[in-house]
């Protein structure tokens, strides 16, 4: 069992004994280790105490994550930019499939896919000529359909599988500052409509550790009355992560479901806004008197490709 299994083993758990307020103690033995190592497991993890952890799963934290999440939409979209927070922000050049690269369904293409561990378990990532193609979690029972779902976008592709090439993404993809360099734009090619494009695009807006309802997104697409048909986009976007719809929830702060596990969607999202908060107070403490301002990356613009 790796460290995810167990986070999402005791994440379950506490959807069904929430109402216990089970214990630290009793946590350490559903995941199956001691109080001791299973601090660690999180401390490895998250990068904060279980306790801390625990705290960005609860409702009233969603709510004041969404409320900060509203703001910071609206600068980072006036600035064109992926947003303000630097933690592992990923700035990605999403284009659109052209209508010859759809007719054609990838011919002459070779895709390669594979898959590799993440800090949310096993991922599936597949990389064509314009760039990463698919990005998905897939059940070990639902891999085959996963696949599947490459080769219905590209029927007439060559696909090749590489798990060395899903391996090379892990850190460019998961990784926490200070462990890869400042990213390289990524390329990330999908076949959609143009309002499902839309969407995903005004999703790359929201910035790691914020989050945004579905209606606050409907107004970033340009489509301010269609909460409903932009969550709908939402939940067919095939670049997990990538593209971050796990950021999306409704405005009571619930955090709805997710076609990947929404016990996966809670686990990304905590793990985000502790990254980003160990972030903002290292900001914090690099802008105190006499210590003078921390360069940052410059940002990146996002290609309007398509």
């Amino acid at each position: 069992m790796n460290d995810y299994e167990r986070i999402a083993r005791v994440l379950r758990f506490l959807d069904r004994s929430r109402a216990a307020q089970p214990d630290f103690a009793t946590l350490a033995r559903e995941a199956g280790l001691s109080p001791f190592h299973f601090h660690r497991l999180f401390s490895r993890w998250a990068g904060i105490t279980p306790k801390d952890f625990l705290r960005c799963l609860t409702l009233s934290h969603a709510k004041a994550l969404l409320k900060r999440g509203e703001s910071v939409l609206d600068a980072a979209l006036g600035a064109g930019l992926s947003g303000p927070v630097r933690l592992h922000d990923l700035c990605v050049r999403l284009e659109a499939a052209t209508p010859g690269e759809i007719k054609s369904g990838g011919a002459g293409w070779t895709i390669a896919a594979g898959f590799a561990g993440t800090p949310f378990g096993t991922f599936l990532v597949a990389e064509g000529p314009r760039g990463i193609t698919h990005l998905s979690f897939p059940l070990p029972a639902k891999w085959k359909d996963a696949v599947a779902a490459i080769r219905e976008d590209w029927p007439r592709a060559r696909l090749r599988r590489e798990d060395a090439v899903a391996r090379r993404w892990v850190a460019q993809l998961f990784g926490r500052p200070g462990k890869v360099g400042v990213r390289a734009p990524l390329r990330a090619v999908v076949r959609g409509s143009a309002f499902q494009v839309r969407v995903w695009r005004a999703l790359l807006r929201v910035p790691t550790g914020a989050l945004v309802s579905y209606g606050r997104l409907a107004e970033a697409a340009g489509c301010p009355r269609a909460a409903r048909a932009v969550g709908t986009a939402a939940g067919e976007n095939r670049l997990a992560w990538l593209v971050p719809c796990h950021r999306v929830i409704r405005e009571t702060g619930a955090l709805g479901n997710y076609r990947w596990d929404p016990v996966r969607k809670r686990a990304m999202l905590a793990w985000e806004s502790a990254g980003a908060e160990r972030e903002r107070m290292a900001t914090k403490r690099h802008k105190r008197p006499g210590n003078g301002s921390r360069p940052g990356c410059k940002p990146c613009r996002m290609r309007a490709g398509g």
